[in-house]
């Protein structure tokens, strides 16, 4: 089958844009003018594998498809077709990327696929959550309200995602910036200063040998330090494919020093977010957990929710089980038993999404005011240590002279 850009007009002579898919011009035609448009310009795009190959590469915005949904819902919910919002929305986006995608949607909407079906052709964009978020909208006719809560979760995660690469901006510049400037100076500019320190002809101060050995491996033998750097991310990199490897890189991300705690916290409240969102649409438990468990990215962490769901299947509530898997804050077990026991649980698992939102946010903000004195600090003392190595030797002749 191949797909086909085509520019086209409605009855009403409002003009269309989109891809269709059929296997020969004129049958892409016809099918145009079953739908009530009227082609004037009808171009190959390519094949359907060579699309999707393509929109592997494509990175869609959480921001982008927050929009997106959102003004879909918004468009539902005033009464619009479901074919006609959609071919509204694509036409807002920009070409090449989510209007094309939400185009071919379309076109499977209109051959009698049903919208969650339409998007799981699509997943690189459309997750496992969303998909099935508009499933359960479909089968209740509450489509419109799942869509908007659905834009929200998004606009949630964008969010948190901005703050975090915000946070982290101006540390990993000035520790990139840091680290060339000494590298310059170690590599290029002290060698040459302590070849004429070397010409006084006198014993040097134990801090100018120890800058002279340094400056004169990094400048002999970085290669070797590159090589060695190499064979190092090539053997991390292939322990971590292995089953084995990648449990215990996972699980080693939540003991790390400072920022293991900040992961979990962030992770559990995604958990908590995700879920609490699921159920809420009125997505079964089960089904939630088997969702949530497939979009944590964390072997270590998918693990043990498998364990959680095996119990829940046996017929456990949700705070036991995760008391028992001994991953999560203990906070999460709590609510969640107490919204077991009032019946409110997506709420008790929202009020935890939030409290563990707010608490990331206030130890990033304090583990960057912390780093960037402590940066300071190290480059200071380490351009004071090569200004001492430098000028001792100077201050030992000037004293002999004199």
């Amino acid at each position: 089958m191949a797909l086909y850009e085509y520019s086209a007009f409605d009855g009403h002579g409002k003009k269309h844009r989109g891809v269709i898919e059929a296997s020969t011009q004129k049958i892409a035609s016809k099918k145009l003018r079953g739908q009530g448009l009227f082609p004037t310009k009808l171009l190959v795009a390519g094949n359907a594998a060579q699309v999707s190959q393509k929109f592997v590469f494509q990175r869609v915005s959480a921001v982008q498809l927050g929009v997106a949904t959102r003004q879909l819902a918004t468009m539902l919910a005033a009464g619009m077709p479901l074919d006609e919002a959609l071919n509204m929305v694509a036409e807002q986006q920009e070409k090449g990327s989510l209007g094309s995608v939400l185009t071919r949607v379309r076109d499977d909407v209109l051959q009698g696929s049903a919208l969650h079906t339409a998007f799981q052709s699509h997943p690189k964009i459309f997750t496992p959550l969303y998909t099935n978020m508009v499933r359960v909208g479909e089968a209740s006719g509450t489509l419109d309200r799942v869509l908007l809560q659905l834009a929200e979760f998004t606009d949630e995660q964008a969010r948190l995602n901005s703050q975090l690469k915000a946070a982290l901006t101006y540390p990993i510049l000035m520790f990139l910036v840091g680290a060339g400037v000494l590298l310059f100076l170690m590599a290029f500019v002290v060698p040459k200063i302590t070849r004429m320190l070397e010409d006084l002809e006198q014993a040097l101060p134990v801090p100018t040998m120890l800058l002279i050995s340094t400056s004169s491996f990094l400048a002999n033998y970085w290669w070797l330090m590159v090589l060695v750097c190499i064979a190092i991310g090539i053997g991390v990199r292939r322990f971590v494919v292995t089953a084995r490897g990648r449990l215990w890189f996972d699980q080693q991300k939540y003991r790390l020093p400072l920022f293991g705690n900040m992961a979990l916290l962030s992770a559990t409240s995604r958990f908590s977010r995700t879920t609490a969102t699921l159920l809420h649409s009125g997505v079964p438990l089960l089904t939630a957990l088997e969702i949530v468990q497939n979009l944590l990215g964390n072997n270590y962490l998918q693990l043990a929710l498998e364990g959680v769901r095996e119990k829940v299947t046996e017929g456990a509530g949700l705070s036991e089980p995760l008391l028992e898997a001994g991953v999560f804050p203990a906070m999460l077990p709590q609510m969640a038993a107490v919204g077991e026991r009032s019946g409110e649980l997506e709420g008790m698992l929202f009020k935890v999404a939030e409290i563990y939102e707010h608490q990331v946010q206030t130890k990033m903000n304090g583990l960057m005011a912390l780093l960037e004195p402590l940066m300071i600090l190290f480059m200071g003392t380490v351009v004071g240590f090569i200004v001492l190595a430098i000028l001792l030797p100077i201050f030992q002749a000037s004293q002999g002279i004199g």
